[in-house]
């Protein structure tokens, strides 16, 4: 993991771009870092590149004030460019699914699909969790302990809410509330309905936050997307079934590419 001198500013990026495949580019939540990467970074190393980011004010990305979905996109394209990866397959989870979408919005082109795990295009309490957000923002170590039962399948494994817990502990307060506006107050449904790349669509079976219904609602509006569910996990699918997450998204890039060439 480093700091990178891009286009838009410092951004902390983990990355291992060995091979000429296309890369996968890994966007993370509002309650995360580019950490809650490592197990998929991990799964892909020696196989495919693979890069996770760290949006503008989070873990080693410069603090930008008034930082929007719009900024944490290009943020993402900038990062892509340092990496000398011209397009990429985008994968975001929560938050991420939703700067993925801005991505795909601003710079179609460099986006070969895209794979939106767990989130939306526009929420039905948006607003709620918005202000209950901003509300516990201002203690994140007891907001986090609060938030992660919520955000995990249950009964949690102790390591993974662990982890979560001390993720979000960390993030800036400012910079929390920053991303919390940019993802739940969000209504990307005409950026859905334009999307024109492969979308896969992954929602945990117990999501919360983000229900199997809104993944749904994503499909309807995304021509040709697809959506699949897995099992036993809550809203942070990725950590808490990573062997299966990791599987769906490689299997689907991999045809994506067999299809592309």
């Amino acid at each position: 993991m480093s700091k990178h001198k891009t286009g838009f500013g410092v951004i902390g990026i983990a990355a291992d771009v060995t091979g000429e495949e296309p890369a996968i580019l890994f966007l993370h939540g509002v309650g995360s870092d580019k950490s809650v990467w490592r197990p998929q970074l991990d799964h892909l190393r020696g196989r495919r590149p693979a890069i996770a980011i760290d949006y503008p004010g989070y873990g080693e990305s410069e603090f930008r004030a008034g930082a929007t979905r719009e900024d944490y996109a290009r943020a993402a394209l900038a990062a892509l460019d340092v990496m000398d990866r011209p397009r990429a397959h985008i994968c975001g989870l929560s938050l991420g699914g939703v700067v993925a979408v801005a991505m795909h919005t601003i710079a179609p082109e460099r986006c070969l699909s895209l794979i939106l795990a767990d989130t939306f295009a526009v929420h039905p309490d948006g607003r709620g969790i918005y202000d209950r957000s901003v509300a516990g923002s201002t203690d994140m170590r007891a907001f986090a302990e609060a938030r992660a039962d919520f955000l995990l399948a249950q009964p949690a494994a102790p390591a993974v809410r662990s982890e979560v817990v001390a993720t979000m502990s960390r993030i800036d307060p400012a910079a929390y509330r920053l991303g919390a506006e940019a993802v739940w107050l969000a209504d990307q449904r005409e950026r859905a309905r334009a999307i024109a790349v492969p979308t896969l669509i992954i929602c945990g079976q117990e999501d919360r936050p983000t229900p199997l219904e809104l993944s749904r609602d994503l499909h309807a509006m995304i021509p040709g997307s697809r959506v699949e569910m897995i099992a036993g996990a809550g809203h942070l699918t990725n950590l808490e079934k990573p062997a299966e997450f990791s599987g769906l998204v490689e299997n689907f890039v991999e045809t994506v590419d067999r299809r592309q060439r």
